[in-house]
């Protein structure tokens, strides 16, 4: 079982939108696609934005990190080309 839930999750990475905006993740899908992509980016050499990553896996640490806040899923108008 995942641990922290989807749904926490996606309340975490809605919690910058205003009131009347539409959120950024309405989907499971979003959650997943932005953890693989950090989970890559940590195989790749990225360093973990946690303290405690040493024992975990990378998908492990690409979820705390954004549990804890240190990563954020962008929207679509607010991502780079």
């Amino acid at each position: 079982m995942l641990h922290p839930s989807y749904s926490d999750l996606m309340a975490i990475a809605n919690s910058d939108v205003e009131e009347g905006e539409h959120p950024v993740v309405q989907s499971r899908y979003s959650i997943v696609m932005a953890t693989s992509k950090r989970a890559r980016q940590i195989i790749a050499g990225d360093a973990p934005l946690i303290d405690d990553a040493d024992d975990k896996k990378p998908l492990s640490i690409a979820v705390e990190e954004l549990y804890k806040s240190k990563i954020k899923i962008l929207g679509d108008d607010e991502s780079e080309n």
